[in-house]
């Protein structure tokens, strides 16, 4: 009975350090770049975009590249992301990883 209490135990601090983990998630911030930082895009850690900022000189370019731009640096800044939560993550679990647990993003 005491390896059942065990296994309860450290789930229930498992809970904990991930209820954490996604409070610190939710602080964390990135930022995407594209076109030699003409174009930047700044996520929150649920990935929804909190920013986005353009050069003046990317202006002048063609609609078509803007936008192509406005998606790298978008898909620049998830990236960068889901490295960090993955990270925090990883301290939360100690590092075991938990098979098939993807966070929500």
């Amino acid at each position: 009975m005491t390896d059942f209490t065990k296994i309860l135990d450290k789930a229930k601090e498992l809970e904990a350090k991930m209820k954490e983990s996604h409070e610190k998630i939710k602080s964390i911030r990135v930022q995407g770049t594209s076109g030699s930082n003409a174009v930047k895009v700044t996520l929150d850690g649920e990935g929804e975009m909190q920013k986005i900022e353009i050069s003046d000189e990317i202006l002048k370019e063609n609609k078509t590249i803007i936008e192509d731009l406005i998606v790298a640096a978008h898909n620049n800044a998830k990236i960068l992301l889901k490295s960090k939560t993955s990270e925090e993550i990883s301290k939360a679990t100690g590092g075991l990883g938990i098979p098939g647990f993807k966070w929500p993003l």
